[in-house]
């Protein structure tokens, strides 16, 4: 079994940052692509970033230039850097790790709110 957990969600103002982390840990092996998504309130759940294993990285159009995904394969973690926050980045954030364990499957966290004031 793994577990993902989630931190650095929070309350932010506008043009503010936080930085959300995601451990994982359990019965690994290895961890392949990791990546961010976010759901907001009466909207359905859109990918942020993901990283692969050999750092190639991709964003969705509306955080390019503002979040910035990395990983610390020593650490089992994945990050996401949000710089220049706008309130419509307010979302409730999940981690998702594809993990290499006793089977090849993804794992989510448990979400961490995100909400920005203007």
């Amino acid at each position: 079994q793994v577990q993902l957990v989630e931190s650095g969600g929070g309350l932010v103002q506008a043009g503010g940052s936080l930085r959300l982390s995601c451990a994982a840990s359990g019965s690994i092996f290895r961890l392949n692509a990791m990546g961010w998504y976010r759901q907001a309130p009466g909207k359905q759940r859109e990918l942020v970033a993901a990283i692969t294993t050999g750092g190639i990285t991709n964003y969705a159009d509306s955080v390019k230039g503002r979040f910035t995904i990395s990983r610390d394969n020593a650490k089992n973690t994945v990050y996401l850097q949000m710089n220049s926050l706008k309130p419509e980045d307010t979302a409730v954030y999940y981690c998702n790790v594809w993990v290499v364990g006793s089977t090849v499957r993804d794992y989510w966290g448990q979400g961490t709110r995100v909400t920005v004031s203007s």
